[in-house]
Parts: C-alpha cells; structure tokens; sequence
C-alpha cells in the first residue's frame, strides 16, 4: 500500500472515531443534567479528536501535493 493509500486509510478512521466523539457528546447533552460530570471528558475527547484528523488531513494534503 503506497503511502498516499494509508493515509486515507488513517483520514477515514480519525474521521470514524470524530464523528463517534461528535455524536456521545450530542447524546449526553440530550441527557443532561445526568450525566453532567462526564462533559468536560467527552468534549475533549472530541477535540483532540478533530485536532488528529485535521493533522492527519493536512498530512495526507502535503503529501499528495508533493506527488
């Protein structure tokens, strides 16, 4: 596998595992004022989340520009 294929393979699970993040913070704000203490964790979780593929992205960018 070249290394422009791995890491779309990489963009597509960072992007999987962001929009998993995305979607537990909109559930437990759904739930909310249970589960409240959980917030915090699982806003960054989605951060850092989104801070990966936004790397990850501008990794794959460069790399397919130098090609």
């Amino acid at each position: 596998m070249s290394d422009v294929e791995t890491l779309k393979a990489e963009v597509k699970k960072l992007s999987a595992k962001a929009m998993q993040a995305k979607m537990d913070l909109h559930d437990l704000s759904e739930e909310l004022p249970v589960g409240v203490e959980n917030v915090m964790a699982t806003a960054e979780r989605v951060r850092d989340s989104y801070a990966m593929l936004e790397a990850k992205r501008a990794e794959l960018k460069a790399l397919e520009a130098a090609a």
